[in-house]
């Protein structure tokens, strides 16, 4: 979808990142993952639904042989707090595996941080996490974030996976919605 179609200028403000800023930082971080992780075997782990598209064009930009796999999770509140539920687990034992967390967004790291402790009690051989929005600025639980893409503005934003109601996923680019769109 072109960032200069009628339905992009009718729904979107602003672009934040570009396709091509986007395309070149996940070579980038491939690269890098490449790198540091030659001669070891490796698995990708993402949540459903918002890393899809990221996690698919990161895996391509690794150039070693990897394995990829999913968890889907639903947030409740209970009490006075707000919890995680995984609705969909890994598929396989990550015991000795080299496993690489891939997240779209971290915000307050709270999501990250139940799935890195869940994760780690499974004894992988390493627990790395990479993510290509990051909100620092956000933080309630300090995360060590190993590869990251771009620092997100405080603001609301869509595409390239990130959704608002489950639309604008689909967009090449990250932009912040249009007011009228919200």
């Amino acid at each position: 979808m072109a960032q200069d179609s009628p339905y992009v200028a009718e729904h979107i403000a602003e672009v934040i990142y570009t396709e091509q800023a986007l395309r070149e930082r996940v070579q980038g971080l491939g690269a890098q993952i490449t790198a540091d992780y030659v001669g070891r075997e490796l698995l990708l782990v993402g949540v459903l639904n918002g890393v899809m598209l990221f996690m698919a064009d990161l895996v391509r930009a690794i150039t070693l042989p990897v394995r990829v796999d999913f968890m889907a999770i639903s947030h409740y509140r209970s009490g006075t707090g707000g919890g995680v539920r995984i609705t969909k687990d890994l598929d396989a034992p990550i015991a000795g595996k080299h496993v690489l967390f891939v997240e779209d967004v971290i915000d307050t790291g709270l999501t990250i941080n139940y799935f890195q402790r869940a994760l780690a009690t499974r004894r992988p051989a390493s627990l790395e996490v990479c993510c290509l929005f990051d909100r620092p600025y956000r933080r309630l639980v300090d995360i060590p974030v190993t590869y990251r893409g771009f620092e997100l503005p405080d603001r609301f934003v869509v595409g390239y996976g990130l959704d608002s109601k489950g639309l604008y996923r689909n967009l090449p680019f990250v932009g912040v919605l249009a007011p009228d769109q919200d």
